[in-house]
């Protein structure tokens, strides 16, 4: 087919480094041919969906800095693991004017009449599956709360006698986190509100008196 002087990237994952992206190239590759589209950058990733994913990074930013016009991949599951998160890809990628070609969901050529209604149905499933997602957070949270369970992160507990004790021999926050075994800013918002109580505590409390100190005098014996 004759180029459409359309510039292509592809995007290519795989979850584990046992796998090889390698298998999707072929039918990328066709689709690209097929559809006369000039490739000008490749990212592949071995990554699963759920870790931090560079090369997904740099497409997205290369999307928003016009360097390509089309992204070819091989199924949308290789955009994440959610289907709300891949729709949410598809119309950010679609609102900068980039189009995402699929191998597998060959629907998703968006280029025809029906582009706008797919477009306002995906973002329509995409708000949907997010209302889910906060009602069921919501619920599971409540839930927790009616059964006495902690939510969040569990507390830091010190022993602050010992902490005191450690700060009065000189001991620096880093070497007393590391002698309690906790994280230093932690310790340190902790000491800061130790401080805060006993000080507000001593307040308005008087203080002991100083004791006189009483001068020798000498005694004279009578005559």
């Amino acid at each position: 087919m004759t180029n459409t002087g359309k510039r292509a990237a592809l995007y290519l994952r795989v979850s584990t480094g046992m796998q090889k992206t390698e298998n999707q190239r072929p039918d990328i590759l066709q689709v690209v041919r097929t559809r006369g589209l000039e490739i000008v950058q490749i990212f592949d990733e071995k990554v699963s969906a759920a870790k931090e994913r560079p090369e997904f990074k740099k497409m997205l930013l290369a999307a928003h800095q016009g360097s390509f016009d089309c992204l070819v991949v091989w199924s949308l599951d290789r955009f994440g693991r959610s289907m709300v998160g891949n729709l949410q890809a598809v119309i950010e990628l679609d609102r900068i004017g980039v189009q995402v070609i699929s191998v597998r969901e060959q629907w998703l050529d968006t280029s025809g009449p029906v582009r706008s209604l797919l477009i306002a149905i995906f973002s329509w499933v995409a708000e949907q599956e997010r209302l889910r997602i906060s009602e069921r957070t919501k619920a599971g949270l409540e839930r927790a709360r009616r059964q006495g369970k902690q939510i969040g992160r569990p507390k830091a507990i010190i022993n602050m006698p010992v902490a005191l004790a450690l700060r009065d021999r000189g001991f620096s926050i880093r070497q007393m986190a590391r002698e309690l075994k906790i994280g230093a800013s932690t310790l340190h918002r902790l000491l800061t509100a130790a401080d805060t109580i006993l000080a507000a505590a001593f307040q308005g409390v008087p203080q002991p008196s100083p004791v006189p100190i009483v001068q020798p005098c000498e005694i004279k014996q009578a005559a």
